[in-house]
């Protein structure tokens, strides 16, 4: 085996993995004085974009395990900042909803990640920032394509689209914005 295929930079996965390590540990650690964990935040934030989703539907966006949203989930009840509601379509399934209090944990949690995103990605230029946000959305659209609601795809800055235009997607909804 040669030394290049031996050394783990060459490898994007592990490239990936370590960023995503990073920004987590920054994450736990800016969270933490919050009360939060950064499960928890996903939850937060999910249930803010999407009032009324399952905690189930969180762990398939956020790539986290069920068992491990239920218990993030059920601290978050239990501290008063999610609600619980039957579904009334199907009463099997849970709705979730935000707390005024918890959506002003919510609101200063995002504050916290835009600090640490703000803080992590300075190294980069805005166009190589716009690059690399294009290429993940690309990757996490392929990769989990739940992770994103079509409204969050059609945030996208018209830079990305082009980007994807000219390198093509095999989502064909990614570049239009609607659910492929």
């Amino acid at each position: 085996m040669s030394r290049a295929h031996a050394d783990p930079s060459a490898r994007m996965g592990y490239l990936a993995w370590q960023v995503a390590h990073v920004m987590g540990a920054r994450l736990e650690r800016a969270l933490r004085p919050l009360g939060l964990t950064v499960t928890q935040h996903n939850a937060l934030q999910q249930v803010v974009l999407t009032p009324g989703i399952s905690a189930a539907e969180i762990a398939r966006r956020t790539g986290i395990t069920p068992q491990s949203m239920g218990a993030a989930v059920n601290a978050l009840v239990d501290r008063g900042l999610l609600a619980r509601r039957e579904r009334p379509s199907n009463r099997r399934t849970v709705q979730l909803t935000i707390t005024e209090s918890g959506a002003i944990l919510a609101g200063r949690a995002r504050e916290v990640v835009t600090h640490i995103d703000r803080e992590a990605l300075s190294v980069l230029a805005p166009d190589e920032r716009a690059s690399v946000r294009a290429l993940l959305l690309r990757l996490l659209t392929e990769l989990n394509p739940d992770a994103l609601s079509s409204s969050a795809l059609r945030r996208a800055p018209a830079r990305c689209d082009d980007q994807l235009v000219r390198h093509g997607s095999r989502k064909a909804g990614f570049r239009t914005g609607q659910p492929g």
